[in-house]
């Protein structure tokens, strides 16, 4: 059966919304923890719109589970992950003006700026995946980059206007996973996935991880964490 990897982010966007200390992230991530999530995913931003730096800290400490930091391949922020060494680190692309994250990595691109980050997490003992768009190009760059992970944008799949679009955009994650794993790498997935959508993912026997955050949260403020996070893990269970 698939993971699921839960994101706190906003949680934090809440707390920030009055610069207080409630609701705390820390948390949420130890009841999702409780509530069977495998992993929690927290993207400390340059701006810090939301995840602070005492949080992933703190995560570090008390969660019993993966900890996977999302950033950007900034020296900055790859100093202090290097500090606060999380089991993973997800790069992701990152605009200041974007609400959320709007697309994979450019690793042909970008290879020269991601690269040196990319090796020094790694030397600080770091598994590093990247987020990339389905998308062959980037699979292989990513495989030439020396890393053994990554996490596949579902964002056009999930943003689908109909069925045919849908359709289309599944086989091209679903043909983006066999490539990835016929090439020896781990392969997850995420972004805009929810209660609705994420059925058609989790028949990717390919992908080991989906990563979820907002629909899990925005379910939450009716449900609570723990149930909306057993919720995702029974229609994982069941699909």
């Amino acid at each position: 059966m698939m993971e699921l990897g839960v994101n706190i982010d906003h949680v934090a966007t809440l707390r920030q919304a009055r610069l207080g200390d409630t609701p705390d992230p820390i948390l949420a991530a130890v009841t999702a923890q409780n509530a069977g999530a495998d992993s929690i995913v927290a993207h400390l931003r340059e701006d810090r719109r939301h995840i602070q730096d005492r949080d992933i800290f703190i995560l570090k400490k008390i969660l019993r589970i993966k900890f996977n930091l999302e950033m950007s391949a900034c020296k900055q922020i790859v100093d202090i992950a290097c500090k606060v060494k999380p089991h993973q680190a997800t790069l992701v692309p990152e605009k200041r003006q974007e609400l959320t994250t709007e697309g994979g990595l450019d690793l042909v691109s970008q290879y020269k700026k991601i690269s040196p980050a990319i090796e020094k997490l790694q030397q600080a003992g770091i598994k590093v995946s990247l987020f990339i768009d389905p998308d062959k190009k980037q699979i292989n760059a990513a495989k030439k980059m020396g890393v053994r992970l990554i996490e596949l944008h579902t964002g056009a799949f999930a943003q689908a206007q109909n069925k045919s679009q849908q359709q289309k955009y599944l086989k091209q994650l679903k043909d983006a996973a066999v490539f990835a794993k016929s090439n020896d790498l781990r392969v997850f997935a995420g972004h805009g996935l929810d209660y609705n959508n994420a059925g058609e993912i989790l028949k990717i026997k390919e992908i080991e991880e989906l990563n979820i955050g907002y629909a899990i949260i925005c379910r939450a403020l009716f449900t609570g964490i723990a149930q909306a996070v057993k919720e995702m893990k029974q229609l994982m269970e069941n699909t």
